[in-house]
């Protein structure tokens, strides 16, 4: 046989690599009429009698992978990983790249505070959309999993990094409810860093009033602290202050992964996540 018999032989062995239990569509919100592509993970195995937890997790074209991969290899064995088996609902975008414009205005509560335009000078894409998109995942994306895969809902978790950490934030000020857990990577406090504070206030206030359990962990890279935003130096102190509502059942991490950076940070980030999130 030739060589190029045998790559032609070879070729046509070939086919795309799957995800084993995993599928993704596209899904419209009716709410603001923006389209998304969801992405679903689920374990092998008979559902625990409450179901399975579930993380919701941002910017699913970069990271969905990941967190598969993370949670096949570490549920297999809860004992030694302190990984149980869990549901993993991703959203993300109609897009080929790892990150789409769209997230500016899907995880910001407001307009940057400080510019309106990017290194290069272009325009900011449209921003200020976290309650509208909040109100997806909430209205229509958790009723339509919660319709097809039984979901243990005291054992939700909601993981977001960079822009998507200012959501999982935002979402944790404003609706501590929504979910159990909340994990925010690198987040950019910066970007409504006064509107934070005050809804950071109303949080405590009603907190110390109504005490709800929230277990909240935040990362970074130590690269980081060199950023001129200091959004890992925000994120310390906002773990600070948090970790004084104890008494009000919430219960606060933090981590600081040594020699990563910004987006290094993101598979540790993800693989601790689990840990975090879906303890037995």
């Amino acid at each position: 046989m030739t060589n190029e018999n045998h790559m032609q032989e070879i070729s046509a062995r070939r086919s795309g690599v799957l995800l084993p239990r995993a599928e993704q569509w596209t899904m419209r919100s009716r709410i603001h009429n923006r389209t998304y592509r969801i992405f679903v993970s689920t374990p092998a195995g008979t559902p625990p009698e409450a179901g399975y937890p579930v993380l919701y997790l941002l910017d699913a074209n970069s990271v969905f992978h990941t967190a598969v991969e993370s949670m096949r290899l570490q549920g297999r064995r809860p004992d030694r990983t302190g990984v149980v088996p869990a549901v993993i609902v991703g959203i993300g975008y109609e897009s080929e790249g790892p990150f789409d414009d769209s997230r500016f205005y899907d995880f910001t509560p407001a307009p940057n505070e400080t510019t309106t335009t990017r290194k290069d000078g272009a325009p900011l894409p449209e921003q200020g959309g976290a309650e509208a998109f909040l109100g997806f995942i909430e209205d229509e994306l958790k009723p339509l999993i919660e319709q097809e895969i039984p979901i243990d809902r005291s054992r939700q978790a909601l993981s977001g990094h960079s822009l998507g950490g200012l959501f999982v934030l935002y979402t944790m000020l404003t609706r501590p409810e929504a979910f159990r857990t909340y994990i925010a990577g690198s987040p950019s406090i910066h970007w409504n860093r006064s509107l934070l504070l005050e809804q950071e206030k109303r949080f405590v206030s009603a907190l110390q009033q109504h005490p709800r359990e929230i277990s909240l962990w935040l990362c970074w890279g130590e690269l980081e602290r060199q950023h001129p935003t200091a959004n890992a130096v925000s994120a310390g102190q906002f773990a600070e202050r948090l970790s004084l509502l104890s008494g009000c059942g919430v219960k606060v991490s933090f981590t600081e992964f040594e020699n990563e950076g910004h987006v290094s940070v993101l598979p540790a980030m993800i693989s601790r996540a689990l840990r975090f999130a879906f303890q037995p």
